[in-house]
């Protein structure tokens, strides 16, 4: 795949690392303003550096575009002329619409969304896409090039703000029930390294158990408590002080928020 990502910040970088790693890429154009944060991808088989956006528009197939919110709308009106039939632009920018691209570019162009979370940068990302009608043919290709870097699901673009509450702000979520587990382990008495590896592993055991079973949660809750044991008992206590509530309505809250800043926006 001939591919140029368009303003290779931390997301950026991230995404280019995981191509490279995968040999996703038959040629990688990275750019930036200025270079200097990603001299390290240099010398790399196939990847070139660049400031001139127009140049890996010219010499790429698939563009990412990685920028600020800012700054897209003059990206996109500055390579529109170079833009042809062979293009697919995939936007990773939040809260920017497949409308307000189409309106720079033309309806004319495959045009995907794509929100990975910030685990890409362990190749775990969490990644909802969506598209414009024209676009829904080259979605195969994105869940190509995300699929590297995690697990990817298309999702229609009215889901896009829930699904930055679910998986992108749900990182900060995770983290801090991590972080719990930990308090707790370490007032059992473990020291505060061994908590934190304790309840990391055993969150990640418990995410990989759903994916490898295609279980339901309760399904292995079932497997883990026994009639008046220690698991039961410290679920119901959870449940009693409003663990799952506090989970649902902390999520809700934040995608009110959202939803009240797009308002704003608008």
């Amino acid at each position: 795949m001939k591919i140029a990502i368009i303003g290779t910040g931390n997301l950026g970088k991230s995404i280019a690392k995981g191509l490279i790693t995968n040999n996703a890429i038959t040629t990688l154009y990275l750019t930036k303003r200025n270079l200097d944060g990603i001299q390290d991808l240099d010398g790399y088989k196939n990847v070139v550096l660049t400031t001139d956006n127009i140049e890996a528009v010219k010499q790429s197939d698939i563009l990412i575009f990685a920028v600020q919110p800012a700054h897209f709308e003059k990206i996109l009106n500055d390579v529109k002329p170079h833009l042809t039939e062979k293009h697919v632009l995939i936007s990773t920018i939040t809260g920017f619409s497949i409308s307000r691209i189409e309106d720079q570019v033309g309806s004319d162009q495959f045009i995907i969304r794509a929100m990975p979370n910030t685990a890409i940068a362990v190749g775990k990302s969490m990644t909802c896409m969506c598209s414009n009608e024209l676009g829904k043919k080259r979605i195969p290709i994105a869940e190509a090039i995300f699929n590297r870097l995690g697990h990817t699901l298309a999702i229609p673009e009215t889901q896009m703000q829930a699904a930055t509450v679910v998986c992108a702000s749900g990182i900060a979520f995770w983290m801090r029930l991590i972080r719990a587990t930990t308090q707790a382990a370490i007032q059992l008495g473990f020291d505060a390294k061994e908590a934190q590896e304790l309840a990391m592993y055993t969150s990640e055991g418990a995410a990989n158990l759903l994916i490898e079973n295609g279980n339901h949660p309760e399904e292995e809750i079932d497997r883990v408590t026994t009639p008046k044991g220690c698991t039961i008992e410290g679920l119901n206590e959870m449940e009693h002080k409003g663990l799952s509530s506090s989970l649902i309505q902390g999520m809700v809250a934040s995608f009110n928020k959202i939803s009240n800043i797009k308002k704003e926006q608008i």
